[in-house]
């Protein structure tokens, strides 16, 4: 018994006609199909098919053979597969996690970098809260992150670019009206900060405000810039986020500088040492061209 007899008798019982299975199915001749059905009974020892003027219906066995049939054929395809994609070994996978927001101003950078490596992998891109990157990391979920210097002790960082801290406010609230802001003038005002997920950003605004003896303590703590931004525009409050959220502000909030001392966080590249990956080698070959780059958007660090 050979495949083709299965694949023959498998489009006579779904079409239910050996002139139709012949024509639309295997374009092949009737008479030779019909010889084809014919030996495949023989050889099963049953009949197979029901023939008559309406066409063709499978009998008890035929149905059973049916099952099996389709069985077969489904694994001989996969069978087929199988050994193809062992001919074409698949291509090495590379996976980059972005700070969400970051994307547009890094990831222009990082295919430029890796443009000989591209055609040769599959590269994968994310982006997830800076803690989640840091994990992803330290667990080899992905090779390569741009995120805040996470306390993971597996996780090698190197800064490429120390991100202004900027107030965010409405854009009729008073304070809008200079060009600066004076830190001090953040006193009394509803400050929206954020919770343990952005422990980094947390700890840097907040040691901020404790050295330069502003008393402003959260009025509401969140998890991600979108809901600070809702809670801006809607308690008419304050806050203090890096720079790159300024590409993503809504027409009703706005951003502004501090007076004085700037104060920045810093942004990493991070990585584990002992990833033997050869993408993540020619990525940090060129380390220092992306920083001396700076983000690819509109906005630049300042």
């Amino acid at each position: 018994m050979e495949l083709r007899h299965l694949r023959y008798f498998i489009a006579v019982a779904e079409e239910g006609s050996v002139t139709l299975a012949a024509e639309k199915r295997l374009h092949t001749a009737q008479p030779s199909l019909s010889r084809q059905l014919r030996d495949l009974e023989i050889e099963v020892g049953a009949p197979l098919l029901s023939r008559s003027a309406r066409g063709v219906e499978l009998t008890e066995a035929g149905r059973a053979f049916l099952t099996h049939a389709r069985v077969s054929v489904s694994e001989a395809n996969e069978a087929v597969q199988a050994a193809r994609r062992a001919a074409r070994p698949a291509k090495a996978v590379f996976s980059v996690g972005f700070l969400t927001g970051q994307e547009v101003d890094w990831l222009p950078h990082v295919t430029r970098i890796l443009r000989a490596e591209l055609p040769k992998i599959e590269f994968k891109v994310t982006s997830m809260y800076s803690p989640d990157l840091a994990e992803a990391l330290q667990n080899g979920e992905i090779d390569l992150g741009f995120l805040r210097i996470e306390p993971k002790p597996d996780v090698t960082y190197n800064v490429i670019a120390k991100e202004p801290i900027v107030v965010i406010l409405p854009s009729d609230h008073p304070l809008a009206e200079g060009k600066e802001i004076d830190p001090k003038s953040l006193e009394g005002e509803t400050l929206v900060g954020f919770s343990d997920i952005a422990i980094v950003l947390r700890t840097v605004v907040e040691d901020y405000l404790l050295k330069i003896g502003v008393d402003a303590t959260p009025s509401h703590r969140v998890e991600n810039f979108s809901t600070v931004l809702s809670l801006v525009a809607s308690l008419r409050g304050v806050a203090l986020m890096p720079a790159y959220v300024e590409a993503l502000l809504p027409w009703s909030v706005v951003s502004r500088p501090l007076k004085g001392e700037p104060l920045t966080i810093d942004l990493a590249v991070g990585y584990r040492s002992d990833n033997p990956s050869p993408v993540l080698k020619a990525f940090l070959a060129g380390l220092d061209q992306l920083v001396a780059a700076g983000p690819a958007g509109t906005r630049q660090m300042r």
